[in-house]
């Protein structure tokens, strides 16, 4: 998966030193706080994996450290991502929000602060716990012309199309 010299994909972790360059997705999302909810991470860093085909190779900003561990510092995390979202290609957004285990309230203010770049791409599921507080999101995103997808594929999808037009 890990290609640094050429095609394939680079998953740089949480606190991880951030990369120059154009080639990078940024997954901003909730994030669980304990294991009773799987990450959505994974599944997106494998269709991430699968879909890219550049010649160079792809940088997949993660902002969740690998095996679970969350930072107790937080204004490194929040500095990181700051750095992450500002350095990235295009940020995917997903957000399959659970109100009591993924309230992605923290999303809501990036989203926000992201809509406008240019870089953004959201993806909101109609089948998550609580679609009904993606509403504004949406609107918002249409609003300002960002793509809006319903799964995971989808978004991927939308994301790289838009890391390659940028690019062009």
């Amino acid at each position: 998966m890990s290609a640094p010299d050429g095609g394939g994909i680079s998953v740089v972790w949480a606190r991880e030193p951030v990369p120059a360059g154009p080639h990078s997705v940024f997954l901003a999302g909730p994030t669980p706080r304990g294991n009773q909810v799987p990450s959505w991470r994974p599944a997106a860093i494998e269709a991430l994996a699968a879909a890219w085909d550049g010649p160079e190779a792809l940088t997949v900003l993660a902002p969740e450290s690998p095996g679970g561990f969350h930072e107790r510092d937080y204004e490194d995390q929040f500095r990181w991502e700051t750095e992450a979202r500002a350095a990235a290609g295009t940020i995917l957004f997903w957000i399959p929000r659970c109100v009591d285990t993924l309230p992605g309230f923290t999303t809501n203010v990036e989203f926000g602060l992201d809509v406008t770049t240019g870089r953004a791409v959201l993806g909101c599921p109609p089948d998550c716990p609580s679609p009904e507080r993606n509403r504004y999101l949406v609107l918002l995103a249409r609003h300002h012309g960002v793509p809006v997808l319903e799964t995971l594929p989808d978004t991927v999808t939308a994301a790289l199309t838009l890391l390659r037009t940028r690019q062009s």
